[in-house]
């Protein structure tokens, strides 16, 4: 737009006039951005129209808009701005995103209005110029290396922003005064722990440590908000830092085993610490209860989930323990009370020469039964739509049935099949597929599948025609490649917003979620249902599946026609029925001169067959 036409804007809508500024910048060759749209690029005016032309990148080409709208929903970019320079001078940030991520996130944050941003504003910006999905991984390591550069203020707290600085600060010296200013005790001995990562060559740190020292223990002994975890991860990072000052860490109150002898849960407490300090509490363990350490560990395991599974395995063969590991593990599994991530485990590494004399005995029908079981028991426990990963592991393993079944019989094979078709945490898709596998190896297993499929055929089938077929599978790959995971991005950036509680952004989303998973599953248990037909098995002496019929109403005398059609077939307005409607249900079967009574409600209506013929002759 020029002067002339915002002037004409402005004399024609006078509320215009505070926002004069910005309908300067709205130049072709001016790039922007909207909430909905994204990312765009101002092409051209239309005077005679008044609107602006757009072409948004998220495939809306010559998008027409009216200036005065833009003013609220448009933000015009500044040609320094980072999303214009990423399509402006593409090389230029190529080259910063692979050798220089601290150098753009600078560059960013220096460019917004308060040289401050929040993290998540930084991602919003992140995903658009490296990508939704690449970004992430980027981001992880980028934070890491904003800790060392001085340039930038890197947050204690999520709702604090990351700062540009225009007077450099040194690492040690932010974390120093970040350390005593804070009254949050957990982030004290998080700081803490930075400190004593830089302590061993950084004068000033080791000439503040006493003080350090004073405000650890202090934050450890007495803050209420600090779990067990928290108060045995900040003992042993004073007790890191105390031993630069060559001090008797074993005299220091609190110590590492006071608070071990006031835990009541040993597993809980594991799981809260940071994975760092595994081994670390397995060996205060085994100090401080020389009698009963070998019987706690064993318990750990057995309750154990991810690394620290591992690192109990580890631990316990480091202390020549082997057989007992062979020992628990097959009796929990005797038992069936092996937990989910514990045969996650089993299962991950049953292929490492490691564990191979502790995993290759009970890579049996046994162990597939003991996931089954675990499998089943989470579903049911779990009230979400998170994934469960022993399911997963599970089916994405092709080899991992056969390697299970080699050991069985038919017998075993059979039970274990029923128990899968009865397992509450696979999809009916999924189930079919885990099913293959075992009719592969054991063909039989076929006919109790068929036998399932021909109890309950006729409230089971749905009969379909190969287009709703496709359009309904078509739906599915949608919901699977695109939808769900790009709700899955949103659910993402709305829970970093902040509290989710107030968040609407996440509520809309979750609600979202749970509208696309419930597509989903439905999607699947119709397909798998679904029978393709092309309707030329249809009989013109009598009403089926592929039949259009002719009809006398009997209130009226006035005649019908109707096509009879798939489940999913149905058009009102093309006089079009699904199978499945009440009165496609009535007719089928029926001659021509056979009346029928439907009922909906209080009403009754009485309908007679004048004549029948094949849809595919009269399509």
């Amino acid at each position: 737009m020029n002067k002339e036409a915002i002037d004409a804007l402005i004399e024609k809508n006078p509320k215009l006039a505070p926002h004069r500024a910005k309908l300067d910048t709205m130049v072709p060759g001016n790039y922007c951005l909207h909430h909905s749209w994204g990312f765009g690029k101002i092409v051209d005016y239309n005077a005679a129209d008044d609107r602006l032309i757009i072409d948004f990148e998220d495939g809306k080409d010559g998008h027409a808009m009216a200036p005065a709208f833009c003013v609220d929903k448009l933000n015009i970019l500044k040609p320094s701005d980072i999303l214009v320079r990423s399509r402006t001078e593409l090389e230029v940030i190529e080259e910063m995103v692979k050798k220089k991520p601290a150098d753009l996130i600078c560059e960013i944050i220096a460019a917004s209005d308060d040289q401050a941003m929040m993290a998540s504003e930084i991602e919003r910006l992140l995903a658009r110029v490296i990508g939704p999905i690449k970004y992430k991984k980027w981001w992880t390591a980028t934070k890491k290396l904003l800790v060392k550069d001085p340039r930038i203020g890197v947050p204690i707290k999520k709702t604090d922003p990351y700062i540009y600085r225009d007077e450099p600060v040194k690492p040690e010296q932010e974390i120093l005064e970040q350390f005593h200013a804070t009254k949050n005790s957990k982030q004290k001995i998080e700081l803490g722990e930075k400190l004593y990562s830089l302590s061993e060559n950084i004068s000033i740190i080791r000439e503040e440590m006493p003080a350090i020292l004073e405000e650890l223990t202090e934050a450890i002994a007495h803050a209420k908000s600090l779990s067990q975890a928290d108060r045995l991860h900040g003992v042993w990072v004073r007790n890191n830092l105390a031993r630069d000052l060559h001090e008797d860490v074993e005299s220091l109150e609190p110590s590492s085993a006071s608070i071990l002898d006031a835990t009541n849960d040993y597993s809980q407490l594991a799981a809260d610490l940071p994975a760092q300090y595994f081994k670390r509490y397995l060996d205060l363990i085994s100090r401080t209860y020389p009698e009963k350490w070998h019987s706690m560990v064993e318990d750990l395991l057995r309750n154990s989930s991810g690394k620290f599974t591992s690192e109990c395995i580890n631990f316990m063969l480091e202390q020549e323990m082997e057989d007992r590991i062979s020992y628990c593990l097959d009796r929990w599994l005797n038992e069936q009370t092996i937990k989910g991530p514990l045969l996650f485990w089993v299962v991950k590494n049953r292929a490492s020469k490691k564990f191979s004399s502790i995993i290759d005995p009970l890579v049996t029908p046994r162990l597939l039964a003991a996931m089954f079981y675990a499998i089943d028991y989470e579903a049911l426990q779990n009230a979400s739509t998170r994934r469960i990963p022993l399911a997963d592991l599970l089916s994405d393993d092709t080899t991992l049935i056969p390697d299970l079944l080699a050991a069985s019989n038919v017998e075993t094979a059979n039970d274990l099949a029923q128990t899968l078709l009865l397992n509450q945490g696979f999809e009916d898709l999924t189930k079919k597929s885990l099913l293959a596998r075992f009719i592969k190896q054991f063909p039989s297993v076929q006919g109790l599948l068929a036998g399932q499929v021909d109890e309950n055929k006729e409230e089971e089938a749905l009969i379909v025609s190969k287009e709703s077929f496709n359009k309904a599978k078509a739906e599915y790959e949608e919901l699977i490649s695109v939808k769900i995971p790009e709700n899955k991005v949103a659910i993402q950036v709305a829970r970093d917003h902040g509290d989710l509680k107030e968040n609407s952004e996440y509520k809309m989303a979750r609600q979202d979620q749970d509208i696309l998973l419930s597509r989903k599953n439905e999607l699947e248990v119709d397909l798998s249902r679904a029978r393709v037909t092309d309707f030329t098995d249809s009989t013109a002496e009598n009403v089926s599946i592929g039949s259009v019929v002719v009809l006398k109403e009997g209130t009226t005398s006035k005649k019908q026609r109707y096509s009879i059609l798939g489940a999913w077939d149905s058009d009102p307005k093309n006089d079009v029925l699904s199978y499945k409607t009440p009165l496609a249900q009535a007719l089928l079967g029926k001659e021509p001169g056979a009346t029928v009574t439907t009922k909906i409600g209080d009403s009754e209506e009485q309908w007679t067959v004048l004549s029948i013929d094949r849809w595919v002759d009269v399509k």
